[in-house]
């Protein structure tokens, strides 16, 4: 078993979220925000930015640091760990992306897809003003439960 520090990013602008659909990997065919592993001796803000600019061509230029997420065993292996970031300003052009499809979404029309469970708990404390850290329980790829806290 082992930890894996990752960043996952909300990139929004004009009502819309800018949301991936996996094509590969133990995610496939599930909606996400952009993202990933932090490598050796990357802050989560480089982490952020780089796996933002990898994945969709953008550059950030404005993130918000939102809250911390856990998900012990989450592929039944290793214990995730995410700093979860909003982005609102941004320059670039979007570009085909290597991890999926990548689609901007309603915001209103986010909670319709395939998502994980646990997102539909944690998203609309993206829209708040607090920091959270919440821990998010699978088992065997099903939801379990969570708990947070809010500073």
């Amino acid at each position: 078993m082992g930890l894996k520090l990752a960043t996952l990013v909300y990139v929004k602008q004009d009502g819309k979220t800018l949301m991936l659909h996996k094509a590969k990997g133990f995610q496939k065919g599930k909606w996400n925000g952009l993202g990933g592993k932090l490598e050796p001796g990357e802050s989560p803000e480089e982490c952020m930015r780089r796996e933002v600019f990898e994945e969709s061509g953008l550059a950030v230029k404005k993130a918000q640091l939102k809250g911390f997420l856990t998900w012990p065993q989450f592929d039944e292996e290793d214990d995730w760990y995410a700093f979860v970031y909003v982005v609102t300003d941004f320059s670039g052009e979007l570009k085909a992306s290597d991890e999926g499809e990548l689609h901007w979404i309603p915001n209103e029309e986010v909670m319709d897809l395939n998502l994980y469970d646990g997102d539909r708990v944690f998203l609309p404390w993206l829209e708040k003003n607090r920091l959270f850290s919440g821990k998010f329980r699978y088992e065997k790829g099903e939801f379990k439960d969570y708990e947070v806290v809010f500073y």
